[in-house]
């Protein structure tokens, strides 16, 4: 299915570079879509940035929101979350890091500069095996996302109440050096275990996606690992922590199963999990290589995903259409439903085409099957 358009997303320059220099525009993870606001996220960055509908379908008047205010981040204000999804429901959005490890990449000469010589080499092949953890990475989070009347915008705040009169309040997952309590029980888990350790682009774990049903259940997607072509897609319900301080979430057990996650293998054609979004009751799965290459990415619907489950399953899911890439460039990371009939899609490395201005980035639309 072609795209049918595109949209321009109009940033602040004030607003849009990390402690590095890091345009968000040239990395953007996540996006979702919650009334007149676009809501998006680069995966280098410690905040969410959102963005207003304009006259001409475009969205601008960017505003940033620094999550570690929100969530006191056991890593910092500055350490990198590897933000990876983003979903709305209820009086909340929800936001997860990629919960992978990270491994040193080797520097080499630019061009002009000497090679290196052979203990330059050594010591850039040292410098591959460093692998360790990164403390923020391993966020699962809500943050109340409540309509400011004046304005119509929606609003990240660390606790308010509702138009229906709730209290909803920021929480997390707790957190420790090397995970959190996921992490802790997929340690002992007959598939994922001996991948924990493993850094993401090295088929090891890699969080990319989260959506949220009505009924409080997350869903959360792995880029990597993918078991013989089977791609994971985890089902978890976060509940507040009546144990711990407020602001903690723990994992409580599914209805049905007793059990506190339970495992969705998805036949995505080889591909892992990019994103993932809900469409009534269905999830719209954005699929590419779990490796660091480039290759096909696409959009598939695991049908009826929100109905109850009562354990681990393995799914057939329907292929809708392939996303456009480009060597090195274009690879989509966010999908979110724009209105009844399409969804929008941001990359990671957008081309200088998909840059027309020094701080916007144009966003494509695809029209979603009948």
């Amino acid at each position: 299915m072609p795209r049918t358009s595109t949209r321009t997303l109009h940033f602040d320059p004030q607003l849009s570079h990390n402690a590095k220099g890091k345009h968000v525009r040239d990395s953007l993870s996540a996006v979702m879509r919650t009334g007149p606001n676009l809501w998006v996220a680069g995966d280098e960055h410690t905040s969410l940035e959102r963005l207003r509908l304009q006259p001409d379908g475009s969205f601008g008047q960017h505003q940033r929101f620094p999550l570690h205010p929100l969530l006191d981040l056991p890593g910092g204000p500055d350490e990198e979350i590897d933000i990876e999804g983003l979903a709305w429901a209820g009086d909340y959005l929800w936001v997860i890091g990629s919960h992978g490890r990270k491994r040193e990449q080797p520097k080499l000469p630019k061009p002009g500069q000497p090679p290196l010589d052979d203990a330059g080499q050594r010591e850039q092949v040292k410098q591959l095996k460093k692998v360790e953890p990164v403390p923020n990475r391993y966020l699962l989070a809500r943050i109340p996302l409540l309509p400011d009347a004046a304005t119509g915008d929606y609003v990240l705040t660390r606790a308010g109440i509702s138009p229906q009169g709730t209290k909803p309040q920021a929480a997390r997952l707790p957190m420790h050096a090397e995970g959190n309590e996921l992490m802790d029980l997929l340690a002992k888990d007959d598939h994922l275990e001996r991948f924990i350790a493993l850094p993401g682009k090295d088929n090891g774990f890699d969080i990319e996606g989260i959506a949220a049903a009505p009924d409080g259940r997350v869903f959360v997607g792995l880029r990597g690992p993918v078991l013989r072509g089977w791609a994971v897609v985890l089902e978890l319900l976060p509940q507040p922590a009546e144990d711990k301080p407020d602001g903690h979430l723990r994992l409580a057990e599914l209805p049905g199963s007793g059990k506190r996650y339970h495992k969705h293998l998805l036949d995505l054609d080889g591909m892992g999990l990019r994103e993932l979004h809900t469409v009534d009751h269905h999830l719209y799965l954005l699929a590419g290589p779990t490796m660091d290459l480039d290759g096909r990415i696409a959009v598939y619907r695991w049908a009826d995903a929100l109905r109850p489950h009562t354990g681990h399953t393995i799914q057939q899911c329907a292929w809708l259409l392939d996303v456009p890439h480009q060597p090195g460039h274009d690879r989509a990371e966010g999908l979110t439903k724009l209105d009844d009939e399409h969804v929008l899609v941001v990359y990671d490395a957008p081309t200088t085409d998909r840059r027309p201005d020094s701080d916007d980035v144009l966003a494509d639309v695809f029209a979603l099957p009948v």
